[in-house]
This record gives structure tokens, sequence and C-alpha cells, in this order.
């Protein structure tokens, strides 16, 4: 348990994050209050103000740029009167300078000598021409906080290459799920039948589900599998169309959640996220499936394993149809691998999982502001 009263400031609240919370809340003898704003427009992000343990406190968020370029910075207003409101005993915040409000933030805590951490992806380099004039500045905005909590191993080293304590970073493998409470479904050792690849989530073009389609169409014949295709979005006729070129046999089943996916999950022999994003993988090794991913910001490295699973480079059409062979052309490792990615969310990456190692971040983190103020 975290002996306080907990603060928590995001730029937006995401459904799928609402149950960590929760539970981040049942953890804090004080509770924990959420300050969280909504999104810019056009954003495909779906957001809930409904927390049933944690509390909800809306923000005004002031977008100023396009969110995902460059230039984008954040201010939410009425951050510091909800700070006023709470007096938490501890802040959490998102690592990201361009939300400028957070300064405030901070200062208003160090003040009262109370700690804040950040919670972030980590410290990638970015090729943009004005890396290097901004990363003094991410540089100096990181060191304010008295510890971080990195979503992956990688981004951990990130944080720790721009000079922080390696004591004050924290890892948190990002979890959007429940650890699984039943054993996976017993699926036979091996088939002749045709497998089942299984994708969950939304359909826009960064999803690539283009690839996914021409690398099922490249397989010899005897490999090509049944393609279950499973949710919605701007790109949904784009991908039907292409797929009555190249794949007609892919079925695209709508939107399914909670329990309308299990049967998807029960029948499926291998879950592929072909492009960036997608917080189904998790779900699908707790249904114990073994995944194929394509790498992007370090957030599937610690869950995706040699043992579990493939991580692909992005947009490579030759690495995933290679892949897709490997993995269809030996059922019995498929199975073997499944179980190690039940195994791999029932021990190492879980809401559960992540609520230890924040409120383990938390109380080294106010113990150490204990000796140094000397209170």
């Amino acid at each position: 348990m975290f002996p306080g009263r907990l603060g928590l400031v995001q730029r937006v609240l995401p459904v799928y994050r609402a149950p960590f919370f929760d539970a981040l809340a049942t953890a804090c003898s004080g509770g924990l209050s959420v300050f969280a704003g909504q999104t810019a427009a056009a954003e495909a992000i779906q957001t809930t103000d409904l927390l049933e343990v944690a509390r909800y406190a809306p923000a005004r968020n002031l977008h100023f740029g396009q969110v995902g370029s460059p230039l984008y910075i954040c201010w939410q207003k009425g951050l510091l009167r909800w700070l006023q409101a709470w007096q938490p005993d501890a802040l959490i915040v998102e690592a990201n300078p361009r939300y400028l409000s957070t300064r405030w933030a901070i200062h208003w805590m160090h003040n009262r000598r109370c700690p804040v951490l950040a919670w972030g992806l980590g410290a990638p380099a970015s090729r943009h021409t004005l890396e290097a004039m901004r990363r003094p500045g991410r540089q100096l905005f990181l060191t304010q906080f008295d510890g971080l909590i990195a979503y992956s191993q990688r981004g951990a080293e990130e944080y720790r290459r721009l000079g922080l304590p390696p004591d004050r970073v924290f890892v948190a493998p990002n979890a959007t799920a429940r650890r699984p409470q039943n054993p996976p479904f017993g699926r036979p050792l091996a088939s002749a039948e045709r497998k089942l690849v299984l994708f969950v989530g939304r359909l826009q073009r960064r999803k690539r589900i283009d690839l996914l389609l021409k690398a099922c169409a490249a397989l010899p014949l005897q490999l090509q599998p049944e393609l279950c295709i499973v949710g919605e979005g701007p790109a949904l006729q784009e991908f039907q169309a292409l797929a009555r070129q190249v794949y007609p046999q892919a079925q695209f089943v709508g939107t399914h959640r909670g329990p309308e996916l299990e049967p998807y999950f029960a029948s499926a022999d291998l879950f592929v996220l072909p492009g960036t994003g997608g917080l189904a993988v998790q779900e699908a090794m707790a249904h114990g499936l073994p995944v194929i991913v394509a790498e992007g910001d370090g957030t599937q490295d610690d869950l995706v394993q040699p043992g579990n699973g493939w991580r692909i480079p992005p947009g490579d059409l030759q690495a995933l149809t290679n892949i897709l062979h490997q993995a269809l052309s030996n059922p019995d490792r498929l199975r073997q691998m499944g179980r190690e990615s039940y195994r791999i969310v029932s021990e190492e990456a879980s809401i559960e999982r992540m609520v230890e190692v924040f409120v383990h971040a938390l109380v080294m983190t106010v113990e150490g502001f204990k000796l140094k103020f000397g209170s």
C-alpha cells in the first residue's frame, strides 16, 4: 500500500486505462484522484470519465498545434485548483515536456515538499531537425522529477542515458488487462486443418492490415490460414477492397469487446499485429496465443520474447511473410509458445504487476524525499 493520497495527471483518460487507475486507487490508503481532459479534434482515442474506485477530476485541455506534430503543446486549465483541493502526498504526471502546465504542478508540489514522479515511454532520439535544440530542454525537464516510471526496459535505459540516477528509474511493463484467472484454452498439439490467424484492433492505416493480407496471400497454398479481422475504423472499406483483390477468404467480423471476443481467441492459433499500436496483444497472450508484432517504441520488447513470439521490422512485408511461414509450419511450437505467452502475462505483465511497481516506486521515492529534506 502507498500510505497517502495520490494525484495523477493525464492529458486524456483512455478507456483502457480505467481498470489500472481503479486498481491503483485500491492500493492508496488516501485514495487516488485522476486529473484529465478531452482529446483534440480528430484524435482516435476512446476516452471515459467513469472510474469505479479512483476519482475523476475534469481538466480543460487547450491544444496548440496538431497532436503528434513536433510543434504540438498542451495546457491543462484547472490543474493548480485541483491540486489545492485534493492536496496529494505524491503526484504522478506524464513525462512529456509539451504539456506546459506540468511544470507548475512540479513547483507546487515541491514547494510543499511532496514528490513528483513521471511516467512515460522513454526518451528516444528523434530524427527531427529540432532534436538537437530540444534534447537539452527535455533532459532539464526530466531531471526535475523525483522518480521516473518507464513502460519498458528500453525506455528505462533511455532515461538513464540522459543522466538520471538508476535508482530513481523504475520499469512497469505496459499492461491493459488483469492477471488471467483461468488456464488457456486446450488446443490440440497438432492439426492438419488450416490455422486461424487473428487480428483485433481499430482499423486504421497505421495498423497495416494491408501487409497482413499480402503476406497471407504470398504463403504456399497449403499454409494459407483463415484470417479473422476483428474491429472497425476509418480504413475498413480500404482494407476490405484490398482483401477482395488479394485474399478474399479474409473475414471482417466487426467490433467485439469483452466476452464477445472469447470465441475468437479460443479458436485462433496465432495473433498478429502488423502495424503500430495495439492493446489486444496482452489479451491474446492471456488466452495462450503466440504473437507476431511490429517493433515500435519498445513497449512490446518485454512482452514479446523469443519464447512466445516474434518482433518484425515495421513495414517489412517480406519479414512478415517469412515469419508467418515459419510459425504456421510448426503447430507444435505454436502451442508451446502460446503457453509461454500465458506465463509471461500471468507473472510479468499485468495490471496487478503495474500496480506493484507503481506502489514500490512511490514508497521508495517518498522515503528518499524524506531523507533529503529530513522530514
